[in-house]
């Protein structure tokens, strides 16, 4: 089981953290997703086979890029 936690400058309210939530929690392997408004940060834990280019991607795809 992996834990990252990353920036997502794009986050401005707590309906952010509930888009990229539902979105990262889609992604077979993601067993969970934590996040912070006022941080503007993002915790995933997961496992195969997710990877973290998924979770890049799908946050890239849905308009929250990490940095």
């Amino acid at each position: 089981m992996e834990t990252i936690s990353l920036q997502i400058p794009n986050i401005s309210c707590n309906h952010c953290v509930m888009t990229v939530k539902n979105e990262l929690s889609e992604i077979e392997g993601v067993s969970s997703v934590e996040g912070d408004a006022d941080k503007k940060q993002i915790t995933i834990r997961y496992q195969d086979p997710a990877s973290l280019d998924q979770i890049y991607e799908k946050l890239k795809e849905i308009n929250y890029p990490a940095q």
